[in-house]
This record gives C-alpha cells, sequence and structure tokens, in this order.
C-alpha cells in the first residue's frame, strides 16, 4: 500500500509526485463527451481558434481530476475511508493540448475524527504545474483516513 494512514502524516509533509501527464487531445474529446460538457472552447477548433486563446482549451474539470488522481498513489491509496471535500478550487492558467502536468501535496490541517476513533481527517494543498512551471491548478481536499491498524 503506498498511501499513509492518518497517524503518519505531520503538518508540513510535502511531496512532489514522481508521475507526469501529457493532456492529449483524446483526453480532452473523451472527458468533454463522458461528462456531456458542450462548450465549444473543448471541441470546436474553429471556434477555440477566434477565442482570445488561439486554440483549444483543456476541460478545467480534467486538470482537477488529473491533479487528485496523480495525488493518490503517494497519499491516500488504500488508507482513505471518503473523500470529504475540495476547497478554493482556483485554475489561474489555462492548459493546452500537449502541457505536461505535475502534482504537488502539502498537508496544511490535521485532526482526529470525533465520530470515528479509528480515522482522522487529513486536509491536503493539491497544485499542479504545467511544462513552463506555471500554476494550472489548485484545491484543498480534506480526507478521512484511516489510523494504522493495531498489529
Amino acid at each position: 500500500m503506498a498511501g499513509r494512514y492518518f497517524d503518519e502524516w505531520s503538518i508540513g509533509d510535502r511531496i512532489v509526485h514522481d508521475i507526469r501527464r501529457t493532456v492529449t487531445e483524446t483526453d480532452n474529446l473523451l472527458f468533454t463527451a463522458m461528462t456531456h460538457n458542450p462548450q465549444p472552447l473543448h471541441l470546436d477548433a474553429e471556434f477555440a481558434a477566434a477565442s482570445e486563446f488561439g486554440q483549444i482549451l483543456v476541460n478545467g474539470t480534467f486538470t482537477f481530476a488529473l491533479m487528485v488522481g496523480l495525488s493518490v498513489g503517494e497519499s491516500t491509496l488504500g488508507t482513505l475511508v471518503a473523500n470529504l471535500g475540495y476547497d478554493k478550487l482556483a485554475m489561474p492558467n489555462p492548459v493546452f493540448l500537449g502541457d505536461t502536468l505535475r502534482a504537488e501535496s502539502e498537508v496544511i490541517e490535521l485532526r482526529p475524527s470525533k465520530s470515528r476513533p479509528h480515522a482522522g481527517i487529513v486536509t491536503f494543498f493539491h497544485l499542479m504545474r504545467n511544462q513552463r512551471d506555471e500554476i494550472v491548478c489548485q484545491c484543498e481536499r480534506t480526507a478521512l483516513l484511516h489510523r494504522t491498524p493495531p498489529s
């Protein structure tokens, strides 16, 4: 199991996730179609070319989902009870087809669960950057994690 239990985290723990991902046209097209998002900025090259961006924009919800997904393996894989919420989501720069994205995570809050004595709540600050080191997505994710099981 790659994830950490609640009691294995400390405030300030930081992970620069090793996996990077280059976003393809197929990624954007399939995600946009699967989520029934008809926004022409994601689907119509001619429309997007006439926009201020001059090209197709990658669907922001794909960018967000990829950021969280890249973090799971080294944070909550196998230790998660449930994600409790996502807050302060921001996308300060656009993502374009062909951008290579990477994620970082930092623990910003820890607290024991009041209702589940064998679990605790970890709040992560997730950040995603492109190949130009521009921040393209960030958020806080609150997760309920199991404590280390007794041996």
